[in-house]
């Protein structure tokens, strides 16, 4: 493929600022939504009889389009490799693949691995992603936040530990916590504030120290989403979520002229 036509799709499918780009990210985002909308009627037994050939032919027409946009991708970036085998790249495979596959797989066996393939496009829903800009932007404070959060997270699983032993020496089998994972799963179901009542604590000291986990609770729930706040407001307003052409990372400056992660030249 020549150089320049390289540089002029590739401005259109990875750069999300001009106008082209624009209009190339809302007519796929149509056709994601769409697709999602056909997955949803198939599963209708009612709708499959009566439109099920209609709506077979619509899925093989966004099937090729989405596999002619991944191929497209791979041919105009720098480094296929990186695209491949990137978040998005494996999206976009998983868009496609499973509508060839149950081409393959044939034999009444194989109805339940074709119809589980078949509900695999609804992963189609995760390209949107790519095509908006707020989506991006916390993209951007999640990976900045994963430190502080997994930190937060092994601080949580440490607490339901504690709390679930804690309880299974409390409560006793005799009140359903009949081992330390089971007294474990209803510390998270406590904690998470979800409360589906399937173990309850019987003892006075059981109630109190579950009264403790519930209040507990709210607190946990607030940490992580300001963690992810904070980073949010970190994000100047100026930031650029271009693709750089060489490693594909996003989120330079817009005055930037290279590439913050490997040096590679964005203008080019």
């Amino acid at each position: 493929m020549d150089t320049s036509l390289k540089q002029k799709l590739y401005r259109i499918i990875f750069d999300t600022d001009t106008k082209k780009g624009k209009l190339f990210d809302i007519s796929l985002l149509i056709i994601i939504l769409l697709s999602i909308f056909f997955v949803m009627l198939e599963s209708v037994s009612s709708i499959s009889e009566k439109y099920g050939s209609m709506l077979k032919i619509a899925e093989w027409i966004i099937t090729i389009i989405f596999s002619a946009e991944y191929l497209l991708r791979i041919l105009i970036v720098k480094k296929p490799s990186k695209y491949i085998f990137s978040f998005y790249g494996i999206i976009d495979l998983l868009s496609f693949l499973p509508s060839y596959i149950g081409l393959v797989i044939i034999g009444g066996h194989s109805l339940m691995i074709i119809r589980a393939l078949r509900l695999l496009r609804v992963f189609r829903i995760l390209k949107i992603s790519r095509y908006t800009k707020e989506s991006k932007k916390l993209m951007v404070s999640l990976r900045a936040s994963r430190a502080k959060i997994s930190v937060f997270l092994f601080a949580v699983m440490m607490i339901v530990i504690i709390i679930g032993t804690l309880m299974y020496l409390i409560e006793g089998e005799e009140n359903g916590f009949t081992s330390i994972p089971r007294s474990i799963y209803w510390a998270i179901v406590t904690l998470t504030t979800v409360g589906y009542g399937d173990i309850a604590p019987q003892t006075t000291l059981g109630q109190f120290v579950a009264s403790i986990v519930m209040i507990l609770g709210y607190a946990i729930i607030a940490v992580p989403t300001g963690i992810v706040s904070a980073e949010l407001t970190k994000i100047k307003h100026n930031i650029s979520i271009h693709n750089c052409p060489n490693c594909l990372q996003e989120s330079h400056d817009s005055d930037a002229t290279y590439c913050k992660y490997c040096g590679a030249n964005l203008e080019k």
